[in-house]
């Protein structure tokens, strides 16, 4: 915030002008950066929503074909009415009043000297009408010809012309580039009501149909609107002289007016260093049109994926927007809370409108060179509790919006976010954020035992369970992602305070992206799995099942929940019933039917040991530690069945040509992410916590050789049972397989069904499996059915055993 005078600027266009605010007052010395271009984030959105409008349109067409052709029928019943000779006459003066209208929106352009911005509508334009005519080739072909009979209605007896109109779209992206707005909304207006006239014409006389319409018009938007974004738009806002100007009628004339350049998220509003006329200082925020949707698409996503007391959604209109920031400005003045005072809210023509705050000198706790002291973060929380007190919330407590000011004095910054009336929810949220915050400007130890002296232990008991990354400030999440230590060393810290050492978890996602994945996931292999079973069906296979060999499958799979029983206690210091072990891994195969393969069975072990008196981290730990050591066998197996299958001439596995190609992209992926730094960073970053976290663990359990024997075990006899059970599944169905070429495609196929967000790896797995025991010589169909029997035994069989299981465990509090 602090801003240094700056020096006498030089002469020539490139320094600062001197211009008048009005007529009467003194000249003011104006120090502005104008973009001669600028990206409206409203044109972006409206492409996109173009784009979304042509694939619902395109999909409505397919689905509901029989409704669009029962509207084509009453349009043309409905123009039987109307005289041939006029719909004649009139088609070519549509087209000559659209092809009239565009001429003369050209010399409007060259009349108001803007040759450029019409040389990029002419351009858009063009390539409009050939993307068209591109589109309408590739509909032409065999495998677009569902879609070219739902747009075209073959039954008006239209296929013989193109699917899309190349000339409207042409005319829609020109239009678009223009940007018929503002004062020119009477253009936009006469533009639609030809092309609505344009469309009605050619409706009556049979020759287009609306679908063909309506898509041909978001094309031509979606090109139109896209281009304009990416080559931006002449600004239509206010300058620093008519800012100056709406200041003065405001009653706060101004001598001065420089501009500050900002980044970040203070990139929704111009910002100006002011000096007024008695030598006082101005911070002055000018909130324009053109940015009025910037950051949209992601407070909706926040706004979908959190609840609204926690995704701090702004409004979208830009007068609600500064409103509600002027009532948190006098709200917080009222709750005696030391802030910058609004001293104008002005509106600056008919596109801006303007805040000026009082300045204070000093810096931010990010400007801070040296860590603030345990006073000044005191400080800070009193302020901040003033505000609560008063039901009253910032939502954007960062370090650049706490600011020491002269007499060490701590200022909070106006809140671009904030709440007025809050709840006890936001309040607590408030806390959280100005925890965390702190614990990355001063460490989670100082930052946890400033809070425990202001705050009461209850409170800090419901405060807790938010200090969640989800739930904080953008910049903070950001910062959490370089330092993972932190918010689990602050939680850690403030919970000493907390009899028992624990505290019930909160939700605070409506929906995570996990899951919105493995959802989307899920239905995709349905819907594959379905294929599969409508060629082999479930009877079908049982049917053709040799049960002798049926029998030991059955049994090889339930030897697995004893080998994953004796992976996890062989990697626990304590002592663990082997039964209630047992039930746990039954248990997880029936979360597994709900969570990704990975995902699932690693909590509810996590649960149980938990449940076990085992500390949560140690249980972390432990479970990290199976997980870690069974991908290391798995890789080694891995390995060492393909150099015993690569001996064996006689029944080597073919892979498809494709997957080398898969595999050659994979590699050369990984290649580029380690060779990129920010590639190694992400990878460091994601790997160090799980290493930091496993290997004392690791190293605790090795000091017990008979505990590490147990689970190494456990590890190679879950393989085993899982590579015999294919491999048996794979007899029953009359294949003859080696079992070193069964162990490579079980090992690849399970490695591939972890890595997909599926439950269980649904229809991964199956898929894998089936080209795999393809690959190995088995025909196609009985490898189908023997997969389809495998994952009956392994997955599917043991769910309501799994239910009946947690069910038990639960009831014994053990779960």
């Amino acid at each position: 915030m602090t801003l240094p005078r700056p020096s006498p600027p030089p002469d020539g266009p490139a320094g600062p002008a001197q211009a008048s605010a009005s007529p009467g007052p003194p000249p003011v010395l104006v120090e502005d950066h104008r973009e001669h271009r600028i990206r409206r984030p409203a044109d972006l959105l409206r492409c996109l929503a173009c784009i979304a409008g042509v694939v619902v349109l395109a999909g409505l067409g397919i689905v509901a074909s029989a409704t669009a052709d029962g509207v084509e029928t009453n349009i043309v019943e409905a123009s039987r009415s109307v005289p041939h000779a006029l719909l004649v006459t009139a088609r070519p003066l549509a087209l000559f009043a659209l092809l009239l209208i565009t001429v003369a929106l050209a010399i409007r352009q060259l009349v108001r000297r803007q040759g450029r911005t019409l040389a990029e509508a002419v351009a858009t334009g063009v390539l409009a009408g050939a993307a068209v005519a591109a589109a309408n080739y590739l509909l032409r072909r065999r495998a677009a010809g569902r879609l070219y009979d739902a747009i075209t209605m073959s039954k008006l007896d239209v296929t013989h012309l193109a699917a899309l109109d190349g000339y409207l779209a042409a005319l829609v992206a020109f239009a678009a580039v223009l940007g018929l707005g503002g004062r020119q909304a009477r253009w936009r207006t006469a533009l639609w009501l030809l092309i609505c006239l344009y469309a009605v014409v050619n409706l009556s006389a049979s020759t287009t149909t609306v679908l063909s319409l309506l898509i041909s018009v978001l094309i031509g938007g979606a090109i139109g609107l896209g281009v304009r974004y990416a080559a931006g738009s002449i600004p239509t806002r206010p300058t620093a002289e008519e800012i100056a100007g709406a200041l003065a009628s405001a009653g706060s004339p101004v001598s001065e007016m420089r501009r500050v350049l900002q980044t970040g998220d203070a990139t929704e509003s111009r910002r100006y260093a002011s000096v007024t006329l008695g030598g006082g200082r101005l911070d002055v925020f000018v909130y324009d049109w053109d940015q009025q949707a910037a950051g949209l698409l992601y407070r909706l996503y926040r706004l979908v994926r959190l609840p609204r007391q926690v995704s701090r959604g702004a409004p979208l209109s830009q007068d609600r927007a500064t409103e509600r920031l002027a009532l948190l400005s006098y709200a917080a003045q009222d709750a005696g809370v030391p802030m910058p005072r609004l001293c104008a809210l002005v509106r600056s023509g008919q596109e801006a409108v303007v805040l000026a705050y009082e300045h204070h000198d000093g810096p931010t706790l990010a400007d801070l060179v040296i860590a603030p002291t345990d006073a000044q973060l005191g400080r800070v929380w009193d302020d901040v509790l003033r505000l609560h007190a008063h039901r009253v919330t910032h939502r954007a407590l960062t370090a650049d919006h706490i600011l020491l000011a002269a007499g060490d004095q701590v200022l909070l910054l106006p809140p671009t976010s904030g709440d007025v009336a809050a709840t006890d929810l936001q309040i607590r949220l408030d806390r959280a954020q100005l925890m965390a915050e702190l614990a990355l400007l001063v460490g989670p130890d100082r930052s946890a035992d400033v809070a425990m002296a202001k705050i009461p232990p209850d409170e800090i008991i419901s405060t807790v369970p938010l200090l969640q990354t989800v739930a904080l400030a953008r910049s903070t999440r950001h910062a959490l992602r370089r330092r993972r230590d932190v918010l689990p060393a602050l939680r850690k810290r403030l919970l000493t305070h907390v009899p028992g050492g624990e505290v019930a978890p909160v939700n605070l996602e409506r929906i995570r992206l996990r899951t919105l994945v493995t959802l989307i996931a899920s239905v995709v292999a349905a819907y594959l799995l379905a294929g599969e079973l409508a060629r082999d069906s479930i009877p079908a296979v049982l049917k053709s099942a040799d049960w002798r060999w049926g029998i030991a499958a059955l049994g090889l799979s339930a030897l697995t929940y004893a080998g994953a029983a004796l992976s996890l206690t062989g990697f626990v210091t304590e002592r663990l019933s082997f039964g209630l072990t047992v039930l746990a891994q039954l248990a997880s195969s029936f979360v597994t039917l709900v969570t990704p393969a990975a995902v699932g069975g690693a909590a509810v072990n996590i649960r149980y040991l938990q449940r076990r008196k085992i500390p949560a981290a140690i249980a972390a730990a432990s479970v990290g530690v199976s997980q870690v050591v069974a991908f290391v066998l798995h890789i080694s197996l891995l390995v060492i069945f393909i150099a015993l299958t690569g001996t064996n001439e006689r029944n080597p596995i073919k892979l498809p040509a494709v997957a080398y190609f898969v595999i050659a992209g994979l590699v050369a992926i990984a290649a580029a992410a380690a060779a990129l730094p920010a590639g190694r960073r992400l990878l460091r970053a994601r790997v160090a916590p799980t290493i930091n976290q496993v290997l004392p663990q690791l190293l605790q359990i090795a000091q017990h050789p008979r505990k590490l024997a147990e689970g190494i075990g456990g590890a190679l006899l879950l393989s085993a049972a899982y590579i015999g059970c294919l491999a048996v599944c794979v007899k029953a169905l009359g294949g003859s397989i080696p079992i070193a070429s069964v162990a490579v495609v079980y090992l690849t196929g399970s490695a591939i069904g972890s890595l997909v967000p599926t439950p269980g790896g649904l229809g991964a797995i199956e898929a894998a499996l089936s080209a795999g025991l393809t690959a190995a010589g088995m025909p196609g169909a009985a490898a189908v059915s023997a997969v389809l029997l495998y994952r009956l035994l392994t997955f599917w069989l043991p769910v309501p055993i799994g239910w009946v299981a947690l069910k038990y465990l639960e009831r014994r509090q053990a779960l």
